[in-house]
């Protein structure tokens, strides 16, 4: 069953604290649009994905993502990135009741899509999440068909999103648990091989 995805996306002049410093000032929104940008740029390549729906604090500032075959629409005016999700997955079900919709972080600017494929397949209709790295956050959940995606996202996730009854994944999908959050987490995803518009960035 194909799949429709949900990212979420700060205004890029607000997002991904923790990289300041890793480009000029300046530079630090386009960086964290160029991480998304790759990202998404795999998404929409990525077989079993259907739609992906990006909900952004400014639908203008990231208007460029759309060019990449995603829609964009505007996050709720209250509550955080799981007020978000929920915000997207009500409105790829006001489409589809019966889909399978997931929460992707827009971070993962090394995601090749055959990683992205592996995971939909192996959850195979359950719902499912695909923790980081690091093994405590969440980069991927999935829900099952027609049932509520349920996000945790924040601090401990992927132990939130097991205790809740979503099945961690266990193939290496190495690139899918690349999220970039820090200056470290930035080393690792360009020893990866990141997409083009990152690797334009930090040039």
């Amino acid at each position: 069953m194909d799949v429709d995805l949900v990212v979420p996306m700060k205004h890029p002049r607000d997002g991904k604290s923790r990289l300041r410093g890793a480009v000029g000032a300046d530079h630090h929104p386009a960086l964290v649009l160029a991480l998304a940008a790759d990202t998404l740029a795999a998404v929409v390549s990525a077989g079993r994905v259907r739609r992906v729906l990006l909900v952004a604090a400014d639908p203008d500032a990231v208007g460029e993502l759309a060019e990449l075959g995603v829609e964009i629409i505007r996050e709720p005016p209250h509550g955080g990135l799981n007020e978000a999700f929920r915000h997207g997955e009500a409105q790829l079900r006001k489409d589809d009741p019966a889909a399978v919709v997931g929460a992707l972080q827009a971070d993962l600017p090394a995601l090749r899509a055959g990683d992205l494929t592996a995971a939909i397949a192996e959850a195979d209709g359950r719902r499912a999440f695909v923790a980081d790295r690091q093994g405590t956050g969440t980069t991927l959940l999935l829900s099952a068909p027609g049932a509520a995606l349920d996000p945790r996202f924040g601090l401990g996730s992927a132990a939130a999103h097991r205790r809740s009854g979503a099945v961690p994944l266990q193939a290496p999908l190495a690139t899918l648990r690349s999220d970039v959050d820090t200056a470290d987490d930035l080393a690792h995803v360009r020893a990866l091989g990141v997409g083009k518009h990152t690797a334009e960035a930090l040039a």
